[in-house]
């Protein structure tokens, strides 16, 4: 289940004219990783924003979420406090409201969002551009059980939802399964709206 809030009633027929960025994959493609090497390599841009998502678990290496409990996070929500969120893998999960000033303002909002909000997200922002990161199914198994968070759930079940749609509402899809260094640059060259490819 997915949500958006304080729709936009901008004449564009969405909120602009910045960008959103939603990026987006099957657990274990390794999008926190190019997240965290894209965030460095446009640490110097002012125009391009990483917000902290608000999720229903603690922080961690992986992500530096905004840890809220259940409770909390149901109160944000019927304060109006979230730009959008969703359900997944049994946790809540939202980007701040904050994230609109941003694209009227012109900026790029890069945000890892669940693909069950893009049609939502297409239709309340003006220019969405969805980058999928996937990898091949034996490799997103290394990924998550090496990483070992119990707050992942069940590895098999995370591995048997759909992940052949991955690419179906993407503008631009990386795989991931060679060099991080490498796919972040392909990834900071899509939010920055260069192309991806070198």
């Amino acid at each position: 289940m997915s949500e958006i809030g304080a729709m936009a009633e901008d004449a564009a027929g969405g909120i602009g004219p910045g960008r959103l960025v939603l990026v987006v994959g099957p657990s274990g493609a390794g999008k926190d990783t190019l997240l965290r090497l894209a965030q460095a390599a446009c640490a110097d841009d002012r125009d391009v924003v990483f917000p902290r998502r608000v999720v229903t678990r603690a922080s961690s290496a992986d992500e530096d979420n905004i840890a809220v409990s259940q409770d909390d996070f149901r109160r944000g929500r019927e304060h109006g406090d979230f730009a959008v969120h969703w359900e997944a893998h049994g946790h809540s999960y939202a980007l701040p409201l904050e994230i609109n000033d941003d694209i009227r303002a012109g900026r790029a909002v890069v945000a890892n969002v669940s693909r069950t909000v893009i049609g939502a997200l297409r239709q309340a922002y003006a220019n969405v551009i969805v980058v999928a990161i996937t990898a091949p199914p034996d490799v997103l198994a290394q990924r998550l059980a090496a990483r070992a968070r119990h707050s992942d759930g069940n590895i098999a079940d995370r591995l048997a939802r759909s992940v052949d749609d991955v690419s179906a509402d993407a503008d631009v899809t990386i795989l991931n399964a060679g060099s991080a260094e490498y796919h972040s640059r392909q990834l900071a060259r899509a939010i920055r709206n260069e192309g991806w490819q070198e």
